[in-house]
């Protein structure tokens, strides 16, 4: 008899069907897993082995092959524990095996038969919901998998449990989607003092998802002003948050099932590597660009990442995924995010201080500066220099106006936004492509002869003159302003000044 378990692999944030099947032969006792398994999957064999001696069983003194099918498909983690057991137990007959074939099955095994959580819940919940089945999952993973919606879900906390559940003996309670929490925003802008520029820029990055970058010398306020970016974003839409909860969920991220609506925002060291930073690693894993899927990365000292780090996430810049390319397979990630970086003009930081600069000026900043390649420098709409805050800034009293009057003004643009795309690929004016902004973003004739003066003087690329356009109809929607003026192309140019490069 073979007795067969459905559960999923993963691929990128897709879930594949896969196929537990197992058969109990005469022949000399052994434990056999075949199909393309990773080092985590071999080592379940000990994990089921221990789990069912937890429950006064042992083992049939025969042949146990299992086969994880399609046998072509890499199989990685530790969630085919509990299905591979369960198709164990019932070859052996203590469990129905028909009372299986309407779930998919996943999570990990203890020693003592206890039932862990594993990354992917919620992308397994997904794809049971697809296929008309149930999904049985880790007790502490069941509230995350109700958000998929329409979906039976078993979550047992051991695997004598979900036994008895299965014959009838004690039924397992149906879990609650979990909380959906307002995290933290962090510092607001009314701790920000001076630096009006620079918080304008910083609003119009916010108003039309732009990418941002902030140079100037240290303490001047640069990673001040970005973390305050995520309080004066709008919070994410149900779909949204689910996209964002989907890629926690397959990072193992995602605890007790609390969906949040508060945009990502990830910060990795300059220290990241490729893999960290754009996704990769033995088993594949969402890197920091994904994290920050649908909210920010912030790259604090930019130029002293590694150049090829750096270069690594122009792709995704423009295209809004990354794919890890391995040999047996090609996992694919979402990574529409909202860079925003900082970096001091030059090594020492006081480039232009005539009290302050190293003689090596301006030698010093070109090198500095060069680490940055110009394709990537040309993939950000704003370019601000920060100026030092001064004591005179420092002893005025706190802004009037803090992060809850900008998120107000960026949450009426969006809006605008979100009317004018309904039914398009783009949700923001930085997501819009050229031929989109042909038809919303068409400026006067002022702005129009103003933009072909400044695209030949300034030696624009055609993606820099894309970004202008865009920048300026955030401009625009920011002044309720149903048309691209002269005055909001005027001020896009002003954000396209970058660092000299070599």
């Amino acid at each position: 008899m073979v007795a067969m378990v459905s559960t999923v692999a993963y691929l990128g944030l897709e879930a594949r069907a896969v196929e537990v099947q197992c058969n109990l032969v005469a022949g000399l006792p052994a434990f056999v897993v075949v199909g393309l398994a990773d080092k985590a999957v071999a080592e379940s064999r000990e994990r089921v082995r221990g789990a069912i001696a937890a429950i006064g069983l042992s083992l049939p003194p025969k042949r146990i092959t299992v086969n994880l099918s399609p046998a072509d498909l890499p199989k990685e983690g530790s969630h085919y524990d509990l299905p591979l057991a369960l198709a164990l137990l019932a070859a052996m007959g203590v469990v129905d095996a028909e009372a299986l074939a309407d779930y998919v099955v996943v999570g990990e095994l203890g020693l003592d038969g206890r039932i862990a959580p594993s990354s992917g819940v919620l992308l397994a919940a997904i794809h049971a919901a697809e296929q008309g089945k149930g999904l049985i999952c880790p007790a502490a993973q069941g509230s995350e998998a109700a958000w998929a919606g329409n979906v039976e879900v078993l979550a047992a906390s051991d695997l004598i449990g979900l036994l008895n559940h299965l014959k009838g003996a004690q039924l397992l309670p149906q879990p609650v989607p979990g909380d959906v929490l307002d995290a933290p925003h962090g510092p607001d802008l009314a701790q920000v003092k001076g630096q009006e520029s620079a918080k304008r820029a910083l609003e119009i990055a916010a108003a039309g998802g732009h990418n941002l970058l902030f140079s100037g010398p240290p303490g001047a306020g640069k990673s001040l002003m970005a973390a305050c970016l995520p309080g004066i974003l709008p919070a994410l839409d149900a779909a949204e948050a689910l996209e964002v909860s989907m890629v926690q969920s397959v990072a193992g991220l995602l605890t007790g099932g609390r969906l949040t609506r508060t945009r990502p925002f990830r910060a990795p060291h300059h220290s990241a590597s490729m893999a960290a930073l754009t996704g990769g690693g033995l088993k594949v894993r969402p890197g920091e660009v994904s994290l920050a899927h649908l909210g920010v990365l912030f790259l604090d000292e930019l130029p002293e990442f590694q150049r090829a780090v750096l270069d690594s996430l122009r792709q995704p810049l423009e295209t809004g995924t990354v794919t890890v390319a391995r040999a047996n397979a090609h996992v694919t990630f979402p990574a529409r995010v909202q860079l925003v970086a900082a970096m001091n003009p030059c090594r020492c930081g006081h480039l232009g201080d005539p009290a302050l600069a190293c003689a090596r000026a301006p030698r010093c900043a070109a090198d500095y500066q060069a680490k940055i390649s110009g394709p990537l420098l040309d993939r950000i709409d704003l370019h601000v220099e920060v100026q030092a805050v001064t004591a005179a800034d420092l002893v005025l009293p706190p802004p009037t106006e803090g992060s809850a009057h900008v998120a107000a003004r960026v949450a009426a643009a969006r809006g605008i936004q979100r009317a004018r795309y309904d039914g398009q690929p783009a949700r923001t004016n930085a997501e819009a492509d050229g031929t989109l902004l042909e038809t919303v973003a068409t400026p006067d004739e002022a702005g129009r002869a103003l933009l072909a003066q400044a695209a030949q003087a300034m030696r624009m690329s055609a993606r820099g003159y894309t970004r202008v356009l865009r920048v300026a109809r955030t401009i625009a929607d920011l002044a309720g302003a149903p048309r691209v003026g002269r005055v909001h192309i005027a001020e896009a140019l002003n954000y396209r000044r970058r660092p000299p490069t070599n």
